[in-house]
C-alpha cells in the first residue's frame, strides 16, 4: 500500500456503500460513515430482488429494451447497456460472498436459482431471497465489511457538508459526532452513497428514508443534479395508518396478485394491456385515480387465488408482517396505497460514479446514472447499486493519491434543535405530498414554490442564528432540494414517466437541468 494517505471516504452504508467499500478496501483504506439509521433505509427494505439476465431463455437486448420502455424516452442507452451487461458478474460476486438466494428445485429449471417476474419485465429475471432480498444482501455485506481490516466503520458521525479545496476539488466531509461536536474528515476521494429523497414526502416505503441531503451537499460544491422531478411512488405500500411503513413487493403482482378497488372490482386490465404488470408509473397513477373515483384512501391487492402454500412459500416476510398487523392475506386482500419510494434523479455521474466535481463520486440512489430515465423499472435499483459501485471501486483502485491532513475535531458544539423543527419537516412533507406527488398541476406547483420559499426563509433564520445540529442541517438540505425539485417540475412542460401534469399532458422536448446557478437563484 502506498505511503501517501489514499483514504477513501464513503458516506452511507446501504448496499451501494458497502459494495464499494468491499471492492476498494484491498487496495486503499476506507472510512465508511454508516449511522445505525442506515439499517432502516431503502436497501434493507428492497423485497423483490435484483434484475439480471441469468436465464438461458433471456438475453441482454430484451432487458435493455424493457428498461428503455419503462424509462419513457429519457434513459441513457449507453448507461442501460453498461448496467445490463455487467449484471451477471455482479450477481456471481454476491453469490461468492454467500448471499443465500432462493434456489429453484424444479426439474426443468434452466438456472439454479428461482427467478421471478415484475412489472415492466418481459421475462423472469429477478433473482431474490424469498421476499426479503434487501435484508439478506445487507446482512451479508455488513458481515464482510465488519471483518475487513482496511474498512473503518464510523457509526458515531453524521456528515452535514463536504470539504472543498482552493482548486474546487472535494476533499472530505464536515461531520458532527453524537455530542454535536464538529469533526472534519479529510479524504483524497469522497463517495456519496446517501440514498434518495423519498423522505421529502409524508408516506414512504422505508421507515427512515433519506431526504436528499447528499444531493444538496454535492450541489453546494457545484455538482450537476438531474431529473429531480422524477420521484417514483411504489404502487403498493401496506395501508396501515397505525403502523410503520411496509412495502408490498412488486413480485406479489409478478406472481399473479390482482389489484381491486374497495368494491372488489379489478381495474388494471381497463387501464393498460399489461394490467398489474405495467410499469410503476402507470400502476401508481391508476391506483391514485381509482382512489379518487371511489372516494377511498386505499385499494386492495388480492393473492387469495394463489393458495396458502404458494403465498407462504413466495412471500413469508409479507405474510408474517401482515399477520402481525391482524391481516391474514390467505383469506383477505391486502389494503395498499402508493408511497414515495425511489428518486430517479440525483447527482449526475459517469459510468464510474464520477461527478463533475473532482474527487467526488456518487453511487446508488443519490446518483443519476442515466439508467432509469423518467421511471425506474422494478429491481433495476439494486442492480445499479452493484454495477456502479463495483465500477467506481475499479476507478478508485487506480487513482493516484497525495497526502492529506489528519482528521480533526473542534470544540464547537451544535445547539439543540429548535422546538419547531418537527413541525417544519411535517409542513414540508405535507406540501410535497399534496402538490408534487403522483399528479401535479401548474397551480399546485406554484403554491408549492411559494410555500417552500417561505419555509426556507424560516429555516434559514434558524440556521443563521444557531450552530446547526444534524437534524436542522438535514432539514436545511431537504427544503432547498424540495425547491429545486419543484422548479424542475415547473420547467418540464410535458408529462413523461413519473412526472404527470394534466395541464401539459403530452411529451415535449428536452428541458434544462438544475445547476449551481439555480441554487443561488432560489437562495436569493
Amino acid at each position: 500500500m502506498p505511503d501517501a494517505n489514499p483514504e477513501v471516504l464513503i458516506i452511507g452504508g446501504g448496499v451501494a456503500g458497502l459494495v464499494l467499500a468491499l471492492e476498494v478496501a484491498d487496495h486503499r483504506p476506507v472510512t465508511l460513515l454508516r449511522p445505525a439509521s442506515d439499517d432502516q433505509g431503502a436497501s434493507r427494505w428492497a423485497q423483490g430482488g435484483i434484475a439480471a439476465v441469468l436465464s438461458p431463455g433471456d438475453d441482454f437486448e430484451a432487458h435493455v429494451q424493457d428498461t428503455l420502455v419503462a424509462g419513457d424516452g429519457l434513459c441513457d442507452e449507453a448507461a442501460v447497456r453498461f448496467t445490463v451487461e455487467n449484471g451477471p458478474a455482479a450477481i456471481e460476486w454476491l453469490l461468492s460472498l454467500g448471499v443465500p438466494f432462493t434456489r429453484d428445485t424444479s426439474p426443468d429449471a434452466g438456472y439454479p436459482y428461482h427467478l421471478t417476474r415484475e412489472g415492466g419485465h418481459g421475462a423472469r429475471r429477478i433473482i431474490h431471497v424469498a421476499d426479503a432480498t434487501g435484508r439478506a444482501v445487507m446482512d451479508t455485506l455488513k458481515a464482510h465489511a465488519a471483518a475487513h481490516p482496511a474498512i473503518r466503520i464510523r457509526d458515531d458521525l453524521t456528515a452535514i457538508g463536504l470539504l472543498q479545496d482552493a482548486e474546487g476539488c472535494c476533499r472530505g466531509a464536515r461531520c458532527l459526532d453524537a455530542a454535536g461536536r464538529r469533526v472534519t474528515l479529510p479524504a483524497h476521494d469522497t463517495v456519496l452513497a446517501t440514498g434518495g429523497a423519498s423522505g421529502l414526502y409524508r408516506h414512504t416505503t422505508s421507515p427512515q428514508p433519506a431526504s436528499g441531503e447528499g444531493m444538496l451537499m454535492a450541489a453546494e460544491l457545484g455538482a450537476t443534479l438531474m431529473n429531480l422531478e422524477f420521484q417514483q411512488f411504489h404502487p403498493t405500500c401496506l395501508y396501515d395508518p397505525e403502523g410503520s411503513p411496509f412495502l408490498i413487493s412488486e413480485a406479489v403482482r409478478g406472481e399473479g396478485g390482482r389489484l381491486l378497488n374497495v368494491h372488489g372490482e379489478r381495474f388494471m386490465p381497463g387501464v393498460d394491456p399489461r394490467a398489474e404488470l405495467a410499469p410503476r408509473d402507470v400502476v401508481a397513477r391508476a391506483i391514485d385515480a381509482e382512489m379518487q373515483r371511489t372516494g377511498s384512501d386505499h385499494v386492495l391487492l388480492d393473492v387469495r387465488h394463489l393458495g396458502e402454500a404458494a403465498i407462504r412459500h413466495h412471500f413469508p416476510t409479507i405474510h408474517a408482517h401482515c399477520a402481525s398487523r391482524g391481516l391474514d392475506i390467505v383469506t383477505v386482500p391486502i389494503p395498499v396505497v402508493p408511497a414515495a419510494h425511489y428518486s430517479c434523479g440525483g447527482v449526475a455521474t459517469d459510468h464510474h460514479g464520477a461527478t463533475d466535481v473532482a474527487h467526488l463520486f456518487a453511487v446508488g440512489e443519490v446518483a443519476c446514472t442515466g439508467l432509469h430515465g423518467a421511471n425506474r423499472m422494478a429491481s433495476n435499483s439494486l442492480l445499479e447499486c452493484l454495477v456502479f459501485a463495483r465500477s467506481c471501486a475499479a476507478a478508485l483502485r487506480e487513482a493516484p493519491c497525495t497526502p492529506l491532513p489528519e482528521p480533526s475535531a473542534g470544540e464547537v458544539v451544535a445547539d439543540a434543535p429548535p422546538p419547531e423543527l418537527a413541525e417544519w419537516r411535517q409542513r414540508l412533507r405535507d406540501l410535497m405530498s399534496r402538490r408534487v406527488a403522483i399528479v401535479r398541476r401548474d397551480a399546485g406547483l406554484a403554491e408549492a414554490a411559494s410555500a417552500l420559499a417561505a419555509l426556507q426563509a424560516t429555516v434559514g433564520e434558524a440556521v443563521a442564528r444557531t450552530t446547526p445540529g444534524a437534524e436542522l442541517a438535514s432539514l436545511w438540505h431537504a427544503v432547498r432540494l424540495a425547491r429545486l425539485t419543484v422548479e424542475c417540475a415547473r420547467r418540464r412542460r410535458e408529462s413523461r414517466g413519473l412526472h404527470y401534469n394534466p395541464d401539459c399532458p403530452h411529451h415535449g422536448d428536452a428541458h434544462p437541468q438544475p445547476s449551481r446557478s439555480w441554487l443561488r437563484e432560489l437562495e436569493g
